[in-house]
Protein backbone atom coordinates (compact mmCIF):
# COMPACT_ATOMS: atom_id res chain seq x y z
CA UNK A 1 0.00 0.00 0.00
CA UNK A 2 2.81 2.10 0.78
CA UNK A 3 5.47 1.58 -1.94
CA UNK A 4 6.07 5.24 -2.56
CA UNK A 5 7.12 5.25 0.81
CA UNK A 6 10.74 3.85 0.16
CA UNK A 7 11.63 6.71 -2.19
CA UNK A 8 10.58 9.00 0.15
CA UNK A 9 12.63 7.72 3.15
CA UNK A 10 15.90 7.78 0.13
CA UNK A 11 14.96 11.43 -0.46
CA UNK A 12 14.85 12.22 3.49
CA UNK A 13 18.33 10.62 3.60
CA UNK A 14 19.73 12.69 0.88
CA UNK A 15 18.07 16.00 2.01
CA UNK A 16 19.64 15.05 5.47
CA UNK A 17 23.18 15.07 4.27
CA UNK A 18 22.52 18.31 1.85
CA UNK A 19 21.45 19.77 5.22
CA UNK A 20 24.88 18.98 6.27
CA UNK A 21 26.65 20.98 3.44
CA UNK A 22 27.65 24.64 4.79
CA UNK A 23 27.50 25.49 1.47
CA UNK A 24 23.43 25.17 1.33
CA UNK A 25 23.10 27.37 4.90
CA UNK A 26 25.40 29.95 2.99
CA UNK A 27 22.45 30.73 0.75
CA UNK A 28 19.08 31.47 3.17
CA UNK A 29 16.50 30.86 0.35
CA UNK A 30 17.69 27.54 -0.63
CA UNK A 31 18.51 26.72 2.93
CA UNK A 32 14.75 27.48 3.72
CA UNK A 33 13.38 25.30 0.59
CA UNK A 34 15.58 22.23 2.24
CA UNK A 35 14.72 22.36 5.73
CA UNK A 36 10.83 22.46 4.37
CA UNK A 37 11.60 19.43 2.58
CA UNK A 38 13.46 17.83 5.06
CA UNK A 39 10.72 18.54 7.94
CA UNK A 40 7.61 17.26 5.49
CA UNK A 41 9.38 14.37 4.57
CA UNK A 42 10.63 13.35 8.46
CA UNK A 43 6.88 13.35 9.57
CA UNK A 44 6.33 11.00 6.66
CA UNK A 45 9.38 8.93 7.65
CA UNK A 46 8.33 8.75 11.41
CA UNK A 47 4.76 7.51 10.84
CA UNK A 48 6.22 5.12 8.36
CA UNK A 49 8.53 3.75 11.15
CA UNK A 50 5.69 3.69 13.60
CA UNK A 51 3.17 2.09 11.37
CA UNK A 52 6.34 -0.98 11.05
CA UNK A 53 6.59 -0.81 14.32
CA UNK A 54 3.00 -1.18 15.29
CA UNK A 55 2.28 -4.07 12.21
CA UNK A 56 5.24 -6.41 13.89
CA UNK A 57 3.93 -5.78 16.81
CA UNK A 58 0.51 -7.51 15.89
CA UNK A 59 2.33 -10.18 14.07
CA UNK A 60 4.35 -10.97 17.24
CA UNK A 61 1.02 -10.83 19.39
CA UNK A 62 -0.62 -13.27 16.87
CA UNK A 63 1.85 -15.84 16.71
CA UNK A 64 2.17 -16.04 20.75
CA UNK A 65 -1.61 -15.83 20.75
CA UNK A 66 -1.36 -19.75 19.44
CA UNK A 67 0.10 -20.54 22.70
CA UNK A 68 -0.71 -18.13 25.29
CA UNK A 69 -3.85 -16.39 25.54
CA UNK A 70 -3.01 -13.26 27.32
CA UNK A 71 -1.37 -12.70 23.89
CA UNK A 72 -4.70 -13.10 22.32
CA UNK A 73 -6.17 -10.27 24.54
CA UNK A 74 -3.57 -7.73 22.84
CA UNK A 75 -4.61 -7.93 19.52
CA UNK A 76 -7.42 -5.98 19.02
CA UNK A 77 -5.73 -3.02 20.73
CA UNK A 78 -3.37 -3.62 18.27
CA UNK A 79 -5.16 -4.00 15.46
CA UNK A 80 -6.93 -0.39 16.13
CA UNK A 81 -3.61 1.22 16.44
CA UNK A 82 -2.50 0.13 13.54
CA UNK A 83 -5.65 1.48 11.53
CA UNK A 84 -5.44 4.76 12.98
CA UNK A 85 -1.23 4.35 12.29
CA UNK A 86 -2.20 3.61 8.62
CA UNK A 87 -4.36 6.04 8.50
CA UNK A 88 -2.20 8.81 9.12
CA UNK A 89 0.28 7.29 7.11
CA UNK A 90 -2.17 7.71 4.22
CA UNK A 91 -2.75 10.99 4.76
CA UNK A 92 0.62 12.19 5.20
CA UNK A 93 0.89 10.72 1.73
CA UNK A 94 -1.43 12.60 -0.18
CA UNK A 95 0.43 15.43 -2.46
CA UNK A 96 0.75 18.79 -0.48
CA UNK A 97 -0.12 22.09 -2.40
CA UNK A 98 3.86 23.45 -3.19
CA UNK A 99 2.69 26.64 -1.67
CA UNK A 100 1.52 25.38 2.16
CA UNK A 101 4.94 26.71 3.46
CA UNK A 102 4.77 30.28 2.42
CA UNK A 103 3.93 33.30 3.96
CA UNK A 104 0.21 35.19 2.48
CA UNK A 105 -0.56 38.72 1.57
CA UNK A 106 -4.40 39.16 2.80
CA UNK A 107 -6.61 41.77 0.75
CA UNK A 108 -10.14 42.61 2.39
CA UNK A 109 -12.12 44.54 0.42
CA UNK A 110 -15.28 46.21 1.05
CA UNK A 111 -18.39 44.56 -1.05
CA UNK A 112 -22.12 45.05 -1.18
CA UNK A 113 -23.84 47.41 2.24
CA UNK A 114 -21.82 50.81 1.62
CA UNK A 115 -20.72 51.85 4.94
CA UNK A 116 -21.65 48.74 6.85
CA UNK A 117 -19.40 46.39 4.30
CA UNK A 118 -16.47 48.53 5.14
CA UNK A 119 -17.34 48.43 9.18
CA UNK A 120 -17.46 44.23 8.75
CA UNK A 121 -13.76 44.56 6.85
CA UNK A 122 -12.19 45.96 10.07
CA UNK A 123 -14.00 43.55 11.91
CA UNK A 124 -12.55 40.60 9.82
CA UNK A 125 -9.10 42.51 9.62
CA UNK A 126 -8.86 42.30 13.62
CA UNK A 127 -10.38 38.53 13.44
CA UNK A 128 -7.47 37.54 11.01
CA UNK A 129 -4.91 39.34 13.13
CA UNK A 130 -5.70 37.72 16.58
CA UNK A 131 -6.00 34.37 14.61
CA UNK A 132 -2.39 34.89 13.57
CA UNK A 133 -1.57 36.05 16.86
CA UNK A 134 -2.73 32.67 18.31
CA UNK A 135 -0.66 30.53 15.58
CA UNK A 136 2.12 32.70 16.75
CA UNK A 137 2.58 34.29 13.27
CA UNK A 138 3.75 37.75 12.64
CA UNK A 139 1.13 40.55 11.01
CA UNK A 140 2.34 43.50 8.68
CA UNK A 141 -0.09 46.41 7.47
CA UNK A 142 0.79 47.07 4.02
CA UNK A 143 -1.95 49.55 3.10
CA UNK A 144 -5.18 51.13 4.06
CA UNK A 145 -8.10 52.80 2.64
CA UNK A 146 -10.00 53.77 5.48
CA UNK A 147 -14.00 54.30 5.13
CA UNK A 148 -15.49 58.04 6.85
CA UNK A 149 -17.23 55.61 9.38
CA UNK A 150 -14.00 54.01 10.60
CA UNK A 151 -14.20 50.78 7.82
CA UNK A 152 -11.82 49.96 5.80
CA UNK A 153 -13.30 50.37 1.84
CA UNK A 154 -9.79 48.46 0.94
CA UNK A 155 -6.80 46.90 3.54
CA UNK A 156 -3.66 44.85 2.69
CA UNK A 157 -2.15 43.08 5.39
CA UNK A 158 1.72 40.57 4.84
CA UNK A 159 1.12 37.79 7.60
CA UNK A 160 4.48 35.74 8.13
CA UNK A 161 5.12 32.26 9.99
CA UNK A 162 8.01 31.05 10.90
CA UNK A 163 6.87 26.98 10.60
CA UNK A 164 9.56 24.96 8.91
CA UNK A 165 6.74 22.08 8.48
CA UNK A 166 4.77 22.82 5.96
CA UNK A 167 1.00 21.61 7.00
CA UNK A 168 2.03 24.58 10.11
CA UNK A 169 2.21 26.87 7.27
CA UNK A 170 0.63 30.34 6.57
CA UNK A 171 -0.63 29.65 3.54
CA UNK A 172 -1.92 25.75 3.86
CA UNK A 173 -4.37 27.60 6.82
CA UNK A 174 -5.65 30.58 5.24
CA UNK A 175 -5.87 29.58 1.39
CA UNK A 176 -9.48 28.69 2.54
CA UNK A 177 -10.36 32.21 3.20
CA UNK A 178 -10.74 34.16 -0.37
CA UNK A 179 -14.05 34.81 -1.40
CA UNK A 180 -16.84 36.35 -0.33
CA UNK A 181 -18.12 37.06 3.14
CA UNK A 182 -21.84 37.53 3.97
CA UNK A 183 -22.90 39.32 7.36
CA UNK A 184 -25.73 39.52 8.40
CA UNK A 185 -26.49 42.57 11.43
CA UNK A 186 -28.41 45.28 12.33
CA UNK A 187 -25.57 48.43 11.13
CA UNK A 188 -24.44 50.73 13.80
CA UNK A 189 -26.08 53.26 11.28
CA UNK A 190 -29.84 51.35 11.28
CA UNK A 191 -32.01 53.26 13.23
CA UNK A 192 -35.03 51.19 12.38
CA UNK A 193 -33.23 47.98 14.22
CA UNK A 194 -33.40 46.03 11.48
CA UNK A 195 -31.31 43.06 10.11
CA UNK A 196 -29.18 44.26 6.91
CA UNK A 197 -27.41 41.79 4.62
CA UNK A 198 -23.74 42.76 3.21
CA UNK A 199 -20.66 40.97 1.46
CA UNK A 200 -16.95 41.69 2.03
CA UNK A 201 -14.44 40.36 -0.44
CA UNK A 202 -11.25 38.22 1.40
CA UNK A 203 -8.62 37.73 -1.46
CA UNK A 204 -5.11 35.64 -0.31
CA UNK A 205 -2.44 35.45 -2.14
CA UNK A 206 1.01 33.18 -1.69
CA UNK A 207 3.73 35.85 -0.84
CA UNK A 208 7.29 35.10 -3.45
CA UNK A 209 9.71 33.91 -1.07
CA UNK A 210 12.63 35.65 -3.05
CA UNK A 211 11.80 38.51 -5.29
CA UNK A 212 13.99 36.39 -8.08
CA UNK A 213 11.73 33.86 -8.37
CA UNK A 214 9.19 36.27 -10.10
CA UNK A 215 11.40 38.04 -12.86
CA UNK A 216 9.81 41.41 -13.42
CA UNK A 217 11.46 43.60 -16.16
CA UNK A 218 11.81 47.65 -15.49
CA UNK A 219 10.33 48.44 -18.84
CA UNK A 220 6.91 46.77 -18.21
CA UNK A 221 6.56 49.15 -14.82
CA UNK A 222 4.41 52.51 -14.89
CA UNK A 223 5.11 53.98 -11.75
CA UNK A 224 2.88 56.99 -10.68
CA UNK A 225 3.83 59.26 -7.51
CA UNK A 226 0.95 61.48 -5.66
CA UNK A 227 -0.05 62.87 -2.27
CA UNK A 228 -1.48 60.44 0.02
CA UNK A 229 -5.00 60.87 1.52
CA UNK A 230 -7.07 59.90 4.13
CA UNK A 231 -10.96 59.12 4.70
CA UNK A 232 -12.89 61.47 2.79
CA UNK A 233 -10.12 62.88 0.73
CA UNK A 234 -8.28 65.14 3.29
CA UNK A 235 -4.61 65.38 2.32
CA UNK A 236 -2.45 63.17 5.15
CA UNK A 237 1.02 63.99 3.61
CA UNK A 238 2.46 67.08 2.02
CA UNK A 239 4.89 65.37 0.09
CA UNK A 240 4.54 62.66 -3.05
CA UNK A 241 5.33 59.21 -1.37
CA UNK A 242 1.98 57.59 -2.32
CA UNK A 243 2.76 54.75 -5.25
CA UNK A 244 0.91 53.31 -8.12
CA UNK A 245 2.31 50.32 -10.33
CA UNK A 246 0.89 49.11 -12.79
CA UNK A 247 2.02 45.89 -14.44
CA UNK A 248 1.32 46.73 -18.10
CA UNK A 249 1.75 43.04 -19.27
CA UNK A 250 -0.95 41.90 -17.12
CA UNK A 251 -2.97 45.46 -16.17
CA UNK A 252 -2.32 44.59 -12.71
CA UNK A 253 -2.81 47.72 -10.71
CA UNK A 254 -1.52 48.17 -6.99
CA UNK A 255 -1.17 51.24 -4.99
CA UNK A 256 0.21 51.90 -1.62
CA UNK A 257 0.08 55.04 1.04
CA UNK A 258 0.65 53.65 3.95
CA UNK A 259 3.82 54.80 4.43
CA UNK A 260 5.62 58.43 4.66
CA UNK A 261 8.20 57.46 2.70
CA UNK A 262 7.67 56.64 -1.25
CA UNK A 263 10.55 53.67 -0.68
CA UNK A 264 8.93 52.08 1.65
CA UNK A 265 5.81 52.55 -0.21
CA UNK A 266 7.22 51.23 -3.57
CA UNK A 267 8.83 48.20 -1.67
CA UNK A 268 5.33 47.15 -0.34
CA UNK A 269 3.71 47.68 -3.84
CA UNK A 270 6.44 45.57 -5.65
CA UNK A 271 5.79 42.53 -2.76
CA UNK A 272 1.99 42.63 -3.21
CA UNK A 273 2.95 43.00 -7.34
CA UNK A 274 4.88 39.54 -7.07
CA UNK A 275 2.09 38.23 -5.05
CA UNK A 276 -0.08 38.80 -7.60
CA UNK A 277 2.09 37.70 -10.41
CA UNK A 278 2.51 34.50 -8.64
CA UNK A 279 -1.20 33.44 -8.06
CA UNK A 280 -2.06 34.49 -11.73
CA UNK A 281 1.16 32.09 -12.90
CA UNK A 282 -0.16 29.61 -10.46
CA UNK A 283 -4.00 29.95 -11.95
CA UNK A 284 -2.97 29.40 -15.16
CA UNK A 285 -0.54 26.61 -14.79
CA UNK A 286 -3.34 24.84 -12.84
CA UNK A 287 -6.12 25.75 -15.59
CA UNK A 288 -3.25 24.26 -18.55
CA UNK A 289 -3.13 20.82 -16.22
CA UNK A 290 -6.83 20.93 -15.45
CA UNK A 291 -6.12 21.07 -11.90
CA UNK A 292 -8.84 20.40 -9.29
CA UNK A 293 -7.32 23.12 -7.10
CA UNK A 294 -10.02 25.16 -5.36
CA UNK A 295 -10.39 28.24 -7.00
CA UNK A 296 -10.65 31.77 -4.58
CA UNK A 297 -14.28 33.69 -5.63
CA UNK A 298 -13.37 36.98 -7.20
CA UNK A 299 -16.49 38.38 -7.37
CA UNK A 300 -18.60 40.58 -4.79
CA UNK A 301 -22.26 39.14 -5.16
CA UNK A 302 -24.23 38.10 -2.64
CA UNK A 303 -24.65 34.32 -4.08
CA UNK A 304 -20.95 34.07 -4.47
CA UNK A 305 -20.46 32.98 -1.17
CA UNK A 306 -18.18 31.11 0.74
CA UNK A 307 -19.53 31.82 4.48
CA UNK A 308 -22.28 33.70 6.56
CA UNK A 309 -21.57 35.63 9.87
CA UNK A 310 -25.16 35.35 11.22
CA UNK A 311 -25.18 38.33 14.41
CA UNK A 312 -28.12 37.78 15.45
CA UNK A 313 -28.27 34.50 15.88
CA UNK A 314 -24.36 34.34 16.99
CA UNK A 315 -24.23 31.85 14.18
CA UNK A 316 -20.96 31.11 11.58
CA UNK A 317 -21.91 28.80 8.62
CA UNK A 318 -19.53 27.36 5.65
CA UNK A 319 -20.85 26.80 2.88
CA UNK A 320 -18.46 24.85 1.48
CA UNK A 321 -17.86 22.62 4.21
CA UNK A 322 -21.64 22.54 5.75
CA UNK A 323 -19.63 23.57 9.19
CA UNK A 324 -22.09 25.68 11.98
CA UNK A 325 -21.47 26.59 15.05
CA UNK A 326 -22.98 29.16 17.30
CA UNK A 327 -19.96 30.66 18.81
CA UNK A 328 -19.63 33.68 16.41
CA UNK A 329 -18.25 36.28 18.95
CA UNK A 330 -15.19 34.02 19.89
CA UNK A 331 -14.62 33.29 16.26
CA UNK A 332 -14.56 37.03 15.58
CA UNK A 333 -12.36 37.42 18.71
CA UNK A 334 -9.43 34.95 16.60
CA UNK A 335 -11.35 31.56 17.44
CA UNK A 336 -11.10 30.54 13.51
CA UNK A 337 -9.09 27.60 14.11
CA UNK A 338 -11.99 24.39 13.81
CA UNK A 339 -13.45 26.52 11.11
CA UNK A 340 -10.25 26.33 9.00
CA UNK A 341 -9.72 22.73 9.93
CA UNK A 342 -13.07 21.47 8.81
CA UNK A 343 -11.72 23.23 5.75
CA UNK A 344 -8.43 21.13 6.15
CA UNK A 345 -10.20 18.28 6.55
CA UNK A 346 -12.28 18.96 3.52
CA UNK A 347 -9.79 19.52 1.01
CA UNK A 348 -7.66 16.04 2.27
CA UNK A 349 -11.22 14.25 2.33
CA UNK A 350 -11.29 15.04 -1.91
CA UNK A 351 -7.58 14.73 -2.52
CA UNK A 352 -7.73 11.32 -1.35
CA UNK A 353 -11.15 10.47 -3.42
CA UNK A 354 -8.83 11.71 -6.26
CA UNK A 355 -6.06 9.56 -5.40
CA UNK A 356 -8.17 6.99 -5.42
CA UNK A 357 -9.94 7.49 -8.65
CA UNK A 358 -6.68 7.54 -10.20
Amino acid sequence: MFDSVRQLIDEHKAVQEELSDPAVHADAARAKRVNRRYAELSKIVHAYEAWGAASDDLDAARELAREDDAFAAEVPALQERLATLQERLRRLLIPRDPDDARDVIMEIKQGEGGAESALFAADLLRMYLQYAASMGWKTELLERNESDLGGYKDVQVAIKGAAGDPSQGVWAHLKYEGGVHRVQRVPATESQGRIHTSTTGVLVFPEVDEPEEIHIDANDLKIDVFRSSGPGGQSVNTTDSAVRITHLPTGIVVSMQNEKSQLQNREAGMRVLRARLLAQQQEELAAAASDARRSQIRGMDRSERIRTYNFPENRIADHRTGYKAYNLDQVMDGALAPVIDACIAADEEERLAALAAD
